[in-house]
């Protein structure tokens, strides 16, 4: 197990922390004080703010390295299993180490991206290009369902739909309201909704940290100390023991 040892002793904390909690942008760069001073200048108020950024995304950083350090993760795409444990883990850090839940990232995008935008039409196409940084597929086809609801409205205003006209906007929302009834979509089901979601992230999350594990692991056998060893099955390690 000496090659298994050494990959992850090595690459365990980029796997499961180095994509989140701790970001470049927090970091607080270090002060030059000019020869002879006696002593530091008093911190400035951007100071005082970036050090509160710090120590929150360090609190974060340490609940989820403790939850992590508890929890066996199997690295298994393939198994249904391993992806709902996976996700039942990624919750648990979330919810204790209160972080967004993917749904909540969204909401949130699309809130800070849509307060200004003035129209409706504006407003779908800034959905669409949200749904597709995220990586997200409309396989219901609605983006398209909802564009004909909106031309459909339009249509009947002659004139463009403005956010702030409440008739139009509550035309609008009726036409939203029979395309949820024909897709079978149900404001009571949203939590299931957001459920396979979840679970749909967490699987693609397995996969890529079996991609990772296996390169790392494949480039760690090139080296001639690690030639006549035997790559371990990704689904046998337990990266707890190197968090």
């Amino acid at each position: 197990m000496a090659f298994a040892t050494r990959f992850l002793s090595r690459s365990a904390r980029q796997v499961y922390t180095g994509q989140s909690v701790l970001r470049s942008e927090y970091v607080i760069p270090s002060r030059s004080f000019a020869k002879g001073a006696g002593s530091a200048p008093p911190a400035l108020k951007g100071d005082e703010m970036l050090k509160g950024i710090f120590l929150e995304v360090k609190k974060k950083f340490e609940t989820a390295i403790g939850i992590l350090r508890n929890e066996k993760i199997t690295i298994d795409p393939d198994d249904p299993a391993a992806v709902a444990e996976y996700a039942r883990v990624m919750k648990t850090v979330r919810e204790k180490a209160d972080l967004f839940s993917e749904s909540q990232r969204i909401k949130y995008t699309i809130e800070t991206r849509t307060q200004d935008i003035p129209d409706a039409r504006s407003y779908l196409l800034a959905l669409k290009d949200i749904r597709v940084k995220r990586g997200l597929v409309d396989e219901l086809g609605a983006e398209a369902m909802m564009m004909d609801a909106l031309e459909k409205v339009e249509k009947e205003l002659k004139k463009p739909l403005m956010r702030n006209d409440k008739k139009g906007m509550a035309l609008l929302k009726a036409e939203f309201d029979k395309i949820n009834q024909k897709l079978g979509i149900r404001r009571e089901d949203l939590p299931k909704y957001e459920e396979q979601l979840e679970l749909k992230i967490a699987k693609a999350q397995l996969e890529e940290l079996k991609k990772d594990a296996v390169e790392a692991m494949e480039t760690q056998k090139k080296r001639e100390e690690f030639k006549d060893e035997e790559m371990p099955d990704v689904k046998s390690l337990d990266i707890r023991n190197f968090i």
